[in-house]
């Protein structure tokens, strides 16, 4: 006997995280006779393919009760039944196109970029060439074929447009499975440097509230405390330098809601810098002086982008288990920016003990 599951859960991360992966949970019927698992999934999940309900199995992505399974374990009644998926390709055709990328890392199985700022991750709506999958198309179109098809960039994880640093790339689909297993089971470091508006009083906290689609605005995440819409969402972080009037923090994700860092940050009142989406745009703290307005504007010329980027990305190698751990450096324009403050927030004493100092001061521009 088969029934529809009384709780079936499926996280299709494209829209609302950065973390591409598919999660359903079944919970088998008091009734379900003795069945094997790979069956009973196939059951419940007829736009999967069986191949890919396999290679799950296979990469230990699938769960009965909290533990892991083979193919043939018999589901019994009231069994829960959970599996994750690598999120599956998209129907759109992908052109290779010969765009430069700056590769941190590359084997048989995965691959680590460091993503420039500007460069979409994938093809989407109004982003349909330029992007970092049409690079990788191009990168990956002399590399021996997989199951007679060529190599195609699987991706577990993205970061937005206009931030730079780490992104990891599963180069086949076991890679792919096993990796959106590890980012569904928070066994992926992530720590990214930004520079917020405003001096934080704590040296280190977190961050926690659902973040979901605005209800005014659908274009940009709001977060709600209540948990009343959206998901749940916790970042860490830790104050590395201060600089007056903003400061720059490290973030440590524990979960990979889109814009995460950059809503949480509003939300307690530290929009990043220079971000246009959350307010960051403007002079937020500081003085009335002409001068200093004009050293901001010259620091959103400098870094004309939000101050954020991915800095490393700690995870086991999904063939060898291996722990892996990439660094980027920071980018030149938020290296530009950080010396910038670094500099002003050296002669911050003429504002403070003298402005009429300031119109002198040399170095604030």
């Amino acid at each position: 006997m088969t029934q529809k599951p009384d709780y079936p859960e499926r996280e299709k991360q494209e829209n609302d995280d950065q973390e591409l992966f598919e999660h359903y949970r079944f919970v088998a019927d008091k009734g379900q006779g003795l069945l094997r698992v790979d069956k009973f999934l196939m059951a419940r999940m007829e736009s999967t393919s069986r191949n890919k309900i396999q290679t799950a199995t296979k990469a230990g992505n699938v769960l009965v009760n909290g533990s892991v399974v083979k193919a043939n374990y018999k589901v019994k009644p009231l069994d829960v039944v959970t599996i994750v998926l690598s999120f599956p390709p998209r129907e759109i055709e992908l052109i290779a196109q010969d765009i430069p990328i700056d590769i941190l890392y590359e084997d048989d199985d995965i691959l680590l970029v460091n993503k420039q700022a500007g460069m979409v991750v994938h093809p989407g709506h109004g982003n349909y060439t330029g992007t970092l999958v049409n690079a990788l198309i191009h990168h990956f179109k002399d590399l021996p074929l997989q199951n007679n098809e060529p190599v195609k960039p699987g991706l577990v994880h993205r970061i937005d447009k206009n931030t730079s640093g780490v992104l990891l790339i599963a180069k086949n689909e076991m890679a792919q499975t096993k990796v959106a297993k590890m980012f569904f089971d928070k066994k992926v470091e992530r720590l990214y440097h930004a520079l917020v508006w405003g001096d934080i009083q704590q040296d280190s906290g977190t961050i926690e509230g659902h973040i979901g689609r605005s209800l005014k605005n659908r274009q940009v995440m709001d977060v709600f405390p209540g948990g009343e819409h959206g998901k749940s969402a916790v970042t860490h972080y830790k104050v590395l330098q201060r600089y007056g009037y903003v400061t720059l923090v490290e973030c440590r994700l524990e979960t990979g809601r889109t814009h995460q860092i950059r809503a949480h940050f509003k939300h307690i009142g530290h929009p990043l810098f220079n971000d246009d989406t959350y307010g960051g745009d403007r002079i937020l703290k500081g003085t009335t002086f002409t001068k200093y307005k004009q050293f901001v504007q010259n620091c959103f010329k400098a870094c004309p982008r939000q101050a954020l980027h991915a800095k490393t990305l700690a995870f086991n190698h999904p063939a060898t288990g291996e722990k892996m751990f990439f660094n980027s450096d920071l980018p030149a324009d938020m290296e530009q920016l950080l010396e910038k403050w670094e500099n002003y927030a050296k002669h911050k004493h003429y504002e403070e003990s003298s402005p009429g100092d300031l119109p002198e001061e040399p170095s604030l521009d």
